[in-house]
């Protein structure tokens, strides 16, 4: 995918990601939150609540995929810092590398951002909770999302047979997908929680596609330079 591509593509779901937030800040809106705490599209959020209910097993399964994630993230943290040391320059990492730094450092940005400028509540307190929390979007989904697509993403730069880059790709997204079916399914989140989740993660990884395919470009073009260069 081209980089303008990709970030038209990000344009487009944070686009989404907002209307989806004007939405819930003035249709249907009702008391339907833990403590009573006003609920957007309220209707569509309790109807899809009450026919899943409350899953224990898979909200505890999903924080053991969360902690999946946070090794992710720490086996390419861990990553860079060799690169860093061995190269002795910050510039030197793998432009991919850097760019997945700040693709977890955004990420970060938007959960702290979003736990202050509340949207929606849980539909249930947590367990040792003293008072309804943030919920939208919801940080698991963008978690899994986000870490474990952008490790699909360049997976095959750092895994040398091919067939089995694209096997742990695939693995990486199945992964995903069933975290996120997992949340939704525990209860913890209403329905807009996790498509609101979806679209920012969405908007992150089109971006960090964006980057990737710049990168690209210019390593080929940094390599036909070379190549033009050593026949004259």
């Amino acid at each position: 995918m081209k980089p303008k591509n990709a970030f038209l593509c990000a344009g487009c779901a944070f686009a989404l990601f907002l209307a989806l937030i004007v939405v819930l800040f003035t249709v249907d809106v009702q008391p339907a939150g833990a403590g009573g705490t006003d609920i957007g599209l309220a209707a569509l959020n309790t109807s899809f609540h009450d026919m899943t209910g409350l899953m224990e097993g898979w909200y505890s399964f999903t924080d053991v995929l969360g902690i999946v994630a946070l090794l992710a993230v720490g086996a390419f943290g861990v990553l860079g810092l060799v690169q860093l040391v061995r190269r002795k320059s910050l510039l030197r990492v793998d432009g991919e590398i850097l760019a997945l730094g700040g693709l977890y450092a955004v990420t970060l940005a938007i959960y702290v951002l979003f736990e202050k400028f509340i949207v929606n509540y849980r539909p249930v307190l947590e367990k040792g909770a003293e008072a309804p929390e943030a919920s939208f979007p919801s940080s698991h989904t963008m978690l899994f999302t986000v870490v474990i697509g952008s490790a699909a993403l360049i997976l095959a730069k750092y895994v040398q047979n091919a067939k089995i880059a694209k096997a742990a790709a695939i693995a990486c997204w199945v992964l995903a997908a069933v975290a996120v079916i997992g949340r939704l399914l525990s209860g913890m989140h209403w329905l807009t929680d996790i498509v609101g989740g979806l679209l920012v993660s969405a908007a992150l990884l089109f971006c960090y596609k964006g980057v990737l395919s710049f990168i690209e470009d210019r390593r080929d073009t940094g390599k036909a330079e070379q190549k033009t260069n050593a026949g004259v």
